[in-house]
C-alpha cells in the first residue's frame, strides 16, 4: 500500500491542490488534522480533498470542529473520520485520534483531550498498523521553538505498548518534517507537504 500523508493544511488551497495532484500515485491519503483555522473553513479544504477520488483517513486537529468534520464525511464514500476508532483498508488497520493532547491552549476555538481521555480512546480503538494522530507522541517530533516538548504521553505509551508500523502526526509546526523511532514504530511529523510511505 502506498500512503500519501500530510497535516496542518490550515485552509491553504495551494497546499491542498498539490496533495490532490499527487494523489493519483497513492492508494490511501492520510490527513492528520487542522484543515481549518481557529474553527473556520474545514469545508473549503475538505471540498478540495474530495476531488482526489481516493480513500482518505482523517482526524481532527485542534483548529477543527469535530462535529463539522463528521458532517462533511457523511455520504463521502472514501472519507474515514476517526477519533478513538479504526478502519481497515486493503488489510491495513488505521487507528485515529484527533485534537491537542494534552490541553494547553485556552482559546475558545481550541479542541483538546486530556491524557486520560486520550488513553481511553486509544484503548477503545485497539491495535493499529498505522496510528494517525494530530498531536505527536511526547518526546518524538514534538519540539517547540523554545526547546519544550509538547507531545502526548498517552500516544507515546500506546506506541510503546502496541508498536504500530507508523505514527503519522502534525500539530507542532516547528517539528514539521521531523522523524523518530519508538521501538519498531516510525514517527513522522508531517506538515502541509506531500509525504510518502509504503506498507507491505
Amino acid at each position: 500500500m502506498r500512503i500519501l500523508a500530510f497535516s496542518d493544511l490550515h485552509r491553504s488551497a495551494s497546499a491542498t491542490r498539490k496533495v490532490v495532484e499527487a494523489s493519483s500515485e497513492a492508494d490511501v491519503l492520510v490527513a492528520a488534522g487542522d484543515f481549518a483555522i481557529r474553527g473556520e473553513g474545514e469545508s473549503d479544504t475538505i471540498a478540495l480533498l474530495k476531488r482526489c477520488g481516493k480513500p482518505v483517513v482523517l482526524v481532527h486537529g485542534n483548529h477543527d470542529r469535530p462535529e463539522e468534520l463528521e458532517r462533511l464525511c457523511t455520504g463521502w464514500e472514501g472519507g474515514h473520520y476517526l477519533h478513538g476508532g479504526a478502519v481497515i483498508l486493503e488489510g491495513v488497520t488505521f487507528t485515529g485520534l484527533g485534537g491537542e493532547i494534552p490541553h494547553r491552549n485556552d482559546a475558545e476555538w481550541n479542541v483538546s483531550e486530556s491524557e486520560e481521555r486520550a488513553a481511553a480512546l486509544l484503548e477503545q480503538a485497539g491495535p493499529a498498523t498505522v496510528l494517525v494522530t494530530h498531536a505527536p507522541p511526547f518526546g518524538s517530533a514534538d519540539l517547540q521553538k523554545d526547546g519544550s516538548r509538547h507531545g502526548s504521553s498517552a500516544i507515546a505509551d500506546f506506541i510503546r505498548t502496541r508498536q504500530p508500523e507508523l505514527c503519522l502526526c502534525g500539530h507542532i509546526h516547528h517539528s514539521w518534517g521531523e522523524t523518530d523511532q519508538i521501538g519498531r514504530t516510525r514517527v513522522q511529523n508531517l506538515g502541509p507537504t506531500v509525504n510518502w510511505f509504503d506498507i507491505k
